[in-house]
């Protein structure tokens, strides 16, 4: 029966990660180049990460230089950027993209910090449906009499566990991205 509840357990896990990447996509005030992982240009008909067209570094702390592989990119990497809530005006000198990324004023570090506590409750509701579908699977299979009652509430104890486990790990994740100067590192799958 605990491989029922481990498929729930790495669902949940993944339901972490895609938190932490979310956390990652918000603009900070120190240049960043996962901030433009969601952002997808049109290439040859389909939508393709900035970094799998284009090379991308940061020359100081405040700026990040685009260089695409074909050139014919920089005007759909320009107006990708443009219409991102990334926040930032692209500047296209013919051969690269220049960001620069301003200092952050109060005002935006508190839209950053709604941003990231609304990505951390969604992480907390998507782990609760998962607990939601984990427990109409375990009830479904109690009334077909193929596991017993004592066994279904064990189910529901572990289930809750997890669940309570995961919904404090993304609360601690989200004060550490909420605490300023401090960055999520994108950490390998733990148990």
């Amino acid at each position: 029966m605990k491989e029922e509840l481990k498929v729930y357990d790495v669902k949940m896990q993944k339901t972490v990660d895609v938190v932490v990447s979310d956390f990652a996509s918000v603009r900070a005030g120190r240049a960043n180049a996962s901030v433009l992982d969601k952002i997808a240009v049109d290439y040859y008909g389909s939508p393709t990460p900035i970094n799998q067209v284009a090379a991308i570094s940061s020359p100081d702390p405040r700026s990040l230089m685009i260089q695409p592989w074909d050139a014919t990119l920089l005007k759909a990497i320009e107006k990708a950027i443009q219409t991102s809530d990334l926040g930032i005006n692209p500047q296209n000198d013919g051969r690269v993209i220049r960001l620069g990324f301003p200092q952050l004023t109060e005002e935006r570090r508190r839209d950053l910090t709604k941003q990231v506590k609304k990505y951390g409750e969604n992480g907390k509701v998507a782990v609760r449906n998962i607990r939601r579908d984990a427990m109409d699977k375990f009830k479904a299979m109690q009334k077909k009499s193929e596991i017993t009652e004592d066994e279904l509430k064990e189910l529901e104890k572990e289930l809750q566990d997890m669940t309570d486990k995961r919904c404090k790990q993304i609360d601690e994740l989200t004060a550490k991205k909420e605490t300023p100067g401090l960055r999520i590192r994108r950490t390998p799958a733990t148990g």
